[in-house]
């Protein structure tokens, strides 16, 4: 009963403040409290009391009330900060005041003109504390200063978010001023030893804490794209400053409840639906909040300290505190610690079990990826370590899991650009070629062919599938798929036959007439795949007879591109062609084996799925520099050659044709990703591709370059001798022939080897904007109970029904 009559309370406050045309005063907390000191409501009982029309139309049409209600919420939260809520009164006026501004942020944020309402001062706000009134303006806080240094101070508060160290008298409460947080974070790990007891009560509250936080940054929502990485949100900034005492204990208790994290529990069946997880809420928020912060290493600092604390500083590092901290973990325990955690989740929704949705299985995949991707981005010793030993695939194998389960949902082409992003990072390191060469003996069920061999052939079947069934819009990320397989080839021992003809079926489909004609960047794609060819021949023959076999018996599609016609004639054949059947390769696989037993297919979106739009990713030139691999290993970068390369140094020198020469990456230009692939070979009818005009002169310019030397004198030397074997022998058995291969060798016989040449990726401006906007468009999509964001003039990226 209460409960209804708390939010009839409630609902009446509301429609008092939306009728009210004349201001109320500050001062009338008989009005005011009635928000929060009384009533008893759950965050989604006041989202669905306070509707979003009637905000807009108290922002429209009282203004002062609206900015009259924030204030008043941020003062109680000062207030309860300063005085450590002791009275379980106080606990629920902070949860109210924080479900309260959860609530009217977006609406805040949605308006320009409201935007810098937060970062004003108001009277009498002075940094002492509310009821400093003497030198009013002096040193006063901006309301959202006060509003994050609050909540930093709640979410380290005794008996409501931590555990209390007081023994003894229950009146006694801890000074919130002279505690010291960094005793009280919230999990084991990183920095800190002792696991504090599970409270839920306690994840509740951080829970709420940590959603206000996440609607304070989301500012960012509202601001269209911009490939301007100088303009920082000012939430982020301050809260990760200095000025923020709690920005160490609260990173470390961030990034230990998320790794520390273990869905299945205490692993008896079916205990998800037998009670609520909250710590899986708070993980959740935890690693939304996390990625958040670490999206800017900081421009300058909040306020520049004082010549004296700056000594203080052994190390200056980036000014954002939550990248400085992350960027200096360096103990190994540390490294594991965080490495097992990320690998244990994200490998959480590929478990296989008897009972049917018996384990729990989370979610927040996306979230994790793109965590992973900031720990190797901003700490290159975590990177090492990640690549030291074979642990690395315990993050390529779900990775390889969710890109062939999405290939076919384009609600979830960010999920499949955020995959290939972080393994074409690490393939810029040899060591993630060498380990790829462990046996793969574990049996994720995907709907892949079934094949016995390595982690580098799932790679490659899994790529294959996505790039032979895979959706439409997926076609900028080839480049992509292949880069990787080239950075990986010279180390790859022994392909299965099955990953051969796989190599083997793209290069066929990407070298017919139509295909490299329809299209002026599609031959990068052939000379990628040339380009494995050969360094696996040059540095790997030995173990590689499947691949050589493979070449063999499809030689004629080499002898093919050797004499591509380059006549008008042709080419216009092959264009015509195209329009018949615009398809983008052909579908029938070489050889469609039967897939692994209790895979499911890859379906499409269902109808009616939202999603989030993204900006269009930068050209893989762009994406890439090209690092050459010297004697003794190291890495030398190339100089970036300007694209009109002379025929005579490329090949030759091992360069290969893949840079951009249509100038389509311009990166202060944003294109929608769909718009993208439109731009680039999907229809013939698509603006960009339908002015194309290939001509005789721009086929030679490239077809000069083809590297198939190597190919060709491979295959001049072995197939008479494999012809001889099988005319001799009457063999038909391939088992005679790659016994042969095996035992074979063609040292001297073939032309010098190329320097070993590595793309390896580099950030620029194109690159974290897209990021940018797929972090926020998957939080909005995410954070639907309650629906934070629904229905806000959004303005980074476009919500689609599918």
């Amino acid at each position: 009963m209460g409960n209804t009559d708390s939010k009839l309370n409630f609902r009446k406050a509301v429609i008092q403040l939306t009728t009210k045309t004349q201001p109320v005063e500050a001062t009338d907390d008989a009005f005011w409290d009635q928000f929060w000191a009384d009533t008893a409501t759950t965050v989604q009982d006041v989202f669905a009391l306070l509707p979003a029309a009637e905000i807009r139309a108290v922002r429209e049409e009282s203004p002062s009330n609206l900015a009259t209600l924030c204030y008043k919420a941020v003062e109680k939260l000062v207030q309860a900060a300063e005085s450590g809520c002791p009275s379980e009164k106080e606990k629920q006026i902070v949860l109210n005041c924080t479900r309260m501004l959860s609530r009217i942020l977006p609406y805040i944020f949605e308006d320009q003109d409201w935007r810098g309402f937060f970062w004003s001062t108001i009277p009498g706000s002075g940094r002492a504390g509310m009821d400093d009134m003497e030198d009013e303006d002096e040193g006063a806080r901006p309301l959202a200063e006060s509003l994050l240094l609050a909540v930093a101070d709640l979410l380290f508060c005794p008996d409501f978010t931590v555990q209390s160290h007081k023994k003894g008298r229950p009146d006694s409460v801890e000074d919130m001023q002279s505690l010291d947080s960094c005793e009280y974070i919230w999990e084991a790990g990183v920095g800190f030893a002792q696991s504090p007891p599970l409270n839920y009560i306690h994840d509740i509250n951080r829970t709420e804490l940590l959603r206000l936080l996440l609607t304070c940054f989301s500012e960012a929502m509202y601001l269209p794209p911009t490939s301007d990485n100088s303009i920082l949100n000012p939430w982020v900034t301050f809260f990760c400053s200095t000025e923020n005492r709690h920005a160490l204990p609260l990173f470390t208790s961030l990034l230990n409840v998320v790794c520390a994290y273990d869905p299945v529990g205490y692993g008896i069946p079916y205990n998800h639906l037998l009670f609520s997880d909250y710590r899986e809420q708070l993980v959740e928020q935890a690693v939304q909040i996390l990625i958040v912060t670490l999206e800017h290493e900081g421009g300058q600092p909040y306020r520049p300290p004082s010549p004296s604390s700056m000594e203080d500083q052994d190390s200056v590092g980036p000014n954002n505190l939550f990248v400085n901290y992350l960027s200096r973990i360096h103990r190994e325990e540390d490294y594991d610690f965080v490495l097992k955690g990320l690998a244990r989740l994200l490998t959480n929704p590929l478990t296989q079990t008897y009972l049917p949705n018996s384990t729990k299985k989370i979610q927040f995949h996306q979230e994790l990826l793109v965590l992973f991707w900031k720990l190797c981005d901003f700490n290159k010793k975590f990177l090492f370590f990640v690549l030291k030993s074979s642990d690395v695939l315990d993050i390529l194998v779900p990775i390889l899991y969710y890109l062939n389960d999405a290939r076919a949902d384009q609600s979830r082409v960010g999920l499949m650009h955020i995959g290939v992003f972080i393994l074409l990072l690490l393939s810029g390191e040899r060591n993630f070629g060498v380990r790829l060469n462990k046996p793969y003996s574990l049996h994720v069920p995907m709907d892949i062919p079934v094949f016995t061999g390595t982690h580098a052939d799932l790679l490659i079947v899994v790529f294959h599938k996505i790039i032979t069934s895979g959706h439409q819009r997926l076609q900028p990320l080839y480049d992509c798929l292949l880069t990787i397989v080239v950075n990986v080839s010279p180390y790859l021992k022994s392909l299965s036959m099955v990953a051969a003809n796989k190599l083997l079926h793209l290069l066929e489909a990407f070298s017919t007439n139509w295909f490299l004609f329809s299209a002026p960047q599609n031959h990068h794609l052939v000379f990628f795949l040339l380009e494995a060819f050969n360094n696996i021949i040059q540095y790997q023959f030995d173990g590689n007879c499947n691949l050589v076999y493979a070449i063999i018996r499809k030689r004629n599609v080499f002898h093919q591109l050797a004499n591509l016609p380059s006549d008008p004639g042709t080419i216009q054949k092959a264009l015509q062609r195209k329009r018949k059947s615009p398809d983008a390769i052909s579908r029938t696989s070489s050889q469609e084996t039967v897939s692994m037993e209790g895979s499911r297919p890859a379906v499409p979106a269902e109808p009616g799925t939202l999603k989030a739009s993204l900006v269009a990713m930068p050209g893989i030139d762009k994406l890439t520099e090209k690092s050459q691999v010297s004697e003794d290993g190291t890495m030398v970068a190339v100089p970036q050659t300007e694209p009109p390369q002379t025929p005579e140094h490329s090949a030759a020198a091992g360069t290969s044709d893949t840079e951009s020469i249509s100038g389509r990456d311009n990166e202060d230009v944003f294109y929608t990703e769909a718009e993208m692939a439109r731009r680039r070979l999907s229809s013939s009818s698509s603006s960009a591709v339908s002015h194309w005009n290939p001509n005789p002169d721009w086929v030679l310019s490239w077809k000069s370059k083809l590297p198939l030397q190597t190919i060709m004198r491979l295959l001049q030397v072995l197939v008479p001798q494999v012809e001889k074997i099988c005319i001799d022998k009457g063999l038909t058995d391939e088992s005679e022939i790659l016994k042969f291969l095996q035992h074979g060798t063609l040292v001297g016989l073939l032309p010098v080897p190329h320097p070993i040449l590595i793309r390896k990726y580099q950030a620029n401006a194109g690159t974290a904007m897209w990021f940018r906007t797929y972090m926020w468009g998957v939080i909005y999509l995410r954070n639907v109970d309650p629906p934070i964001w629904y229905d806000t003039d959004v303005r980074l990226f476009e919500i689609q029904r599918m």
